[in-house]
């Protein structure tokens, strides 16, 4: 019910982007999130958008470099990833949860019901 789409490579400082294309019970209602995982080392979460699109929330080691947005006519959320570091390599990969609790709540990635399948990010120094 989710298709994470558009990693590559790229070297540091450049940039790119990544789509999250939702159907079903996810294209409707659901907060959804991008969380990375890169080789030997635990997933992690990396930023959170509401349904509404009115509220986000981002990981410090991305704030300011990434940006979450979202098209509900398209059922689409996307990560716009600038300044990237050779640290920001990982499989990237996209989840939707319902809507409750606070914000700070959301970097929690066991309350995410679906998953996409993940995407490939590496950047080269």
């Amino acid at each position: 019910q989710l298709q994470a789409s558009g990693g590559g490579s790229v070297q540091a400082g450049g940039s790119l982007g990544l789509s999250c294309a939702a159907s079903g019970r996810t294209s409707y209602g659901y907060a959804t999130g991008w969380f990375r995982q890169a080789p030997g080392k635990e997933r992690e979460f990396v930023a959170t958008i509401t349904w509404s699109g009115g509220s986000t929330y981002y990981a410090v080691s991305v704030k300011g470099r990434f940006t979450i947005s979202r098209d509900n006519a398209k059922n689409t959320v996307y990560l716009q990833m600038n300044s990237l570091k050779p640290e920001d390599t990982a499989v990237y990969y996209c989840a939707a949860t319902p809507i409750y609790g606070n914000l700070y709540s959301y970097a929690d990635m066991t309350r995410y019901d679906f998953w996409g399948q993940g995407t490939q990010v590496t950047v080269s120094s």
